[in-house]
C-alpha cells in the first residue's frame, strides 16, 4: 500500500499501545514495539503483520537512543512515533511520598521526552513526521487522589503543545492523545496505590479508590476503536494538536473547561487591576 508508515510504539505489551500496535500492523503498516520482556517480544512478532518488538525500558536514555538509531539503521525511517509507556500512581498528596513523584515523572514524564528526543532529529533532517504522545483526560482535568499522575500528564500536555509551535515549519506534526476511560489494565496491573495512613481522608477518598477498583474491565471506551481513531487521525492533512477520545474525556473535559471560564470570568477584575496605571488607561 502506497500509504505505509512506519510506527515506533512504546509499551505494546497490554492496553492502548497494544490495540493500536496490533491495528496498525493489521492495516499494512510496519509496526516497532517496545516491550519489557523477552515474553512480551514474543508474543508481540507472533501478531500477524510486519511486527518488530525491541526490550526497552523508558528510563534508561541511553538504551532509547540504542533503539531508536537502531530502528531508523535496521528498518527505514520512523514516520509516526507513539509515546504510549506509562503508568498510573493513585495516591493522596499528604500521603505519597517524593519517591513516587519521581518515579512517575521519570517514566511518564522523562521516559516520554528522551523518545521523542531520540526521534525528532532523524524527522527534523527529513521534514516530515508525526510525533503522539498518549497522555489522558487527566492531563486536561483533575480527580482527587491521582494528583501526582495528573502533574506528570499536565507535564507532557505542556511540553507537546509547545514544541508544536516548535517544529511546525519542519513538516513535522506533534499531537496529544487524550483518552477518558478505557477497558485497559491502566487502573489495575498498570496502576500503583500508596497505602492510606491518615483517616481524615477516608470520606473523601476511600469511595473513590473503591469506584476505581471496581470499575476494571467495565469502562465505557473500546480499545480497539480508540487504536481505529488515532489511525484515522495520523492519515488526515492536518492532524489536531489535541485529540480526545472517548464520550466521558468530551463531557469531563468540557466540565472543566467551563468552570475554569466562569471563575475567570468573576476574578478579572481583580486580575486586570495589577497592571501599571498608565498601562491600564491606555487599554
Amino acid at each position: 500500500m502506497s500509504d505505509t508508515k512506519t510506527f515506533l510504539i512504546t509499551g505494546v505489551s497490554t492496553g492502548l499501545g497494544h490495540a493500536l500496535a496490533h491495528t496498525a500492523a493489521a492495516a499494512g503498516h510496519r509496526v516497532v514495539g517496545t516491550v519489557r520482556t523477552p515474553a512480551d517480544a514474543r508474543a508481540f512478532e507472533a501478531l500477524a503483520g510486519d511486527t518488530h518488538a525491541r526490550i526497552l525500558d523508558v528510563t534508561d536514555h541511553d538504551a532509547v537512543h540504542r533503539v531508536v538509531d537502531g530502528t531508523e539503521r535496521d528498518l527505514g525511517p520512523v514516520d509516526v512515533l507513539v509515546a504510549n509507556a506509562g503508568y498510573g500512581h493513585e495516591g493522596l498528596f499528604e500521603e505519597s511520598s517524593m519517591d513516587d513523584l519521581r518515579r512517575q515523572f521519570e517514566v511518564n514524564v522523562f521516559g516520554t521526552v528522551a523518545v521523542i528526543k531520540a526521534v525528532l532529529p532523524h524527522m527534523r533532517e527529513r521534514r516530515s513526521g508525526h510525533i503522539i504522545a498518549v497522555t489522558s483526560m487527566g492531563g486536561l482535568i483533575t480527580m482527587p487522589g491521582l494528583g501526582f499522575y495528573h502533574g506528570s500528564k499536565f507535564a507532557v500536555e505542556g511540553i507537546l503543545e509547545t514544541l508544536g509551535k516548535e517544529v511546525a515549519d519542519f513538516g513535522i506534526h506533534v499531537t496529544a492523545v487524550e483518552p477518558g476511560s478505557f477497558r485497559t489494565d491502566w487502573s489495575g496491573r498498570s496502576m500503583i496505590r500508596t497505602p492510606r495512613v491518615i483517616a481524615d481522608y477516608d470520606e473523601l477518598f476511600e469511595p473513590l479508590r473503591d469506584w476505581r477498583i471496581r470499575a476494571a474491565g467495565t469502562q465505557p471506551g473500546d480499545p480497539d476503536k480508540a487504536a481505529a481513531a488515532v489511525l484515522r487521525m495520523v492519515a488526515a492533512d492536518r492532524p489536531p494538536t489535541r485529540l480526545l477520545l472517548g464520550t466521558d474525556a468530551l463531557r469531563l473535559v468540557r466540565a472543566g473547561r467551563d468552570a475554569f471560564d466562569r471563575e475567570m470570568l468573576a476574578w478579572s477584575e481583580l486580575s486586570a487591576s495589577t497592571d501599571f496605571d498608565d498601562v491600564s488607561r491606555s487599554a
